[in-house]
């Protein structure tokens, strides 16, 4: 049984979702951080940086937002993009002073402004809806051929021409009619998007969208994935999730608990969170893995600690990398780990034991919400892989 327990301090908010007694993701938002990723405004180009192909778009907060050229051109498939980013001069696509329809994509931070692009995409309960494209994609999650060719046939035929979408894992096995009844609720939202920013983008108004926040963002990926349960501590919380879920019609199907004023963590919830922050993880064999997390990518590193094992060195290897990616798919989450990721299993020399711990990440990153890319060992024997966040202000 999933519970999302969400614990209201002064000046932080923890987030935790729990499945059992065991946690499986946590967030925490402090009451002077502003999240802005999701967020659709009204955006006036400020300067434009010819030699980098970018510029900077003035949304109203603090720091400019920076857009890249790719992000202004229409959205077309990568090997087109490329091309079309080579062959274009943003200074012919955009100049001083235009109003531009922007969303940020990833959040502001002490060195840079958010990074924003024409490029909408509005959640909703069963897809990624994308105005201003034809891309219609579905979930590498889904699996079954069938199913996949049912649901883009579903969306194909329902969806506004000139429109794309991603469809998620949560729309397997709906019918067509639920399908159909979010896709024109999301269109119906996207009007709206539409009709405010023809409205202010000559007047001082900025935000033109409000974008889920990471409770909202969880209710809605779990509402089919068993989530049964929200606990809260504020009032103010429970009325803010109470006017979501009847928004979303679903007040029937979550119970939302008020404990006005608890601590909701209690000691050994706290423990695992405080753990989060530790460098060195211990794995139950003896082995244990460090995460380096830099600038430019996390390193994750395996070793085989105080496990001697019993059997051939291989053997003892093995089991050590495999117990270790099981614990590296879960610290991923926990920790909602982003960019690339450089995992340095301990040197194996049977190729079938690489094939067989490839596999294994593979199949328990399916668990994972993020997007995720597995890209395999290199001549070096480093594991290459890709995750994207899914609420972390960085």
């Amino acid at each position: 049984m999933l519970e999302l327990i969400i614990n209201s301090e002064k000046e932080r908010k923890i987030i935790s979702l729990v499945d059992k007694g065991k946690l499986i993701e946590t967030y925490e938002e402090n009451s002077h951080t502003k999240r802005l990723e999701g967020n659709i405004y009204c955006g006036t180009v400020k300067n434009i940086l010819q030699g980098m192909q970018s510029a900077f778009i003035d949304i109203g907060t603090e720091k400019n937002g920076f857009i890249h050229i790719k992000d202004i051109l229409p959205k077309v498939d990568e090997a087109q993009d490329k091309t079309m980013q080579q062959n274009e001069d943003i200074k012919k696509v955009i100049k001083v002073n235009d109003k531009l329809l922007v969303q940020v994509k990833k959040d502001s931070n002490d060195k840079k402004g958010a990074r924003v692009s024409t490029h909408i995409s509005i959640p909703s309960r069963y897809m990624v809806f994308m105005p201003n494209t034809e891309i219609i994609t579905i979930s590498k999650k889904i699996e079954e051929e069938k199913e996949r060719k049912r649901l883009l046939e579903i969306v194909s035929k329902n969806i506004p021409k000139g429109n794309g979408a991603i469809i998620r894992t949560s729309a397997i096995g709906k019918t067509k009619e639920e399908i159909k009844q979010d896709i024109e609720s999301v269109v119906e939202q996207w009007n709206t998007i539409n009709e405010n920013y023809e409205k202010y983008k000559n007047s001082e108004k900025k935000l033109i969208y409000k974008g889920y926040g990471i409770v909202e963002k969880i209710i809605i990926d779990m509402l089919d994935k068993d989530l049964e349960k929200i606990i809260v501590n504020s009032k103010n919380e429970y009325n803010n999730i109470s006017n979501f879920l009847k928004n979303i019609d679903k007040m029937e199907k979550i119970k939302l608990v008020l404990k006005e004023n608890e601590n909701l963590l209690d000691d050994e919830l706290r423990k695992q969170i405080e753990k989060l922050s530790l460098r060195k993880v211990w794995l139950n064999c003896g082995g244990f893995i460090t995460i380096d997390i830099t600038e430019a990518l996390t390193a994750i590193d395996v070793n085989t600690g105080k496990f001697t094992g019993k059997k051939e060195l291989e053997d003892t290897i093995f089991k050590v990398n495999e117990e270790a990616t099981i614990e590296i798919v879960k610290q991923l989450r926990l920790r909602d780990i982003g960019g690339i990721i450089i995992i340095d299993y301990i040197d194996m020399t049977k190729e079938e034991n690489k094939q067989k711990i490839q596999k294994l990440l593979e199949e328990n990153l399916k668990k994972d919400r993020a997007k995720t890319q597995v890209e395999g060992f290199t001549k070096l024997n480093l594991m290459e892989m890709t995750r994207k966040h899914i609420c972390s202000n960085e």
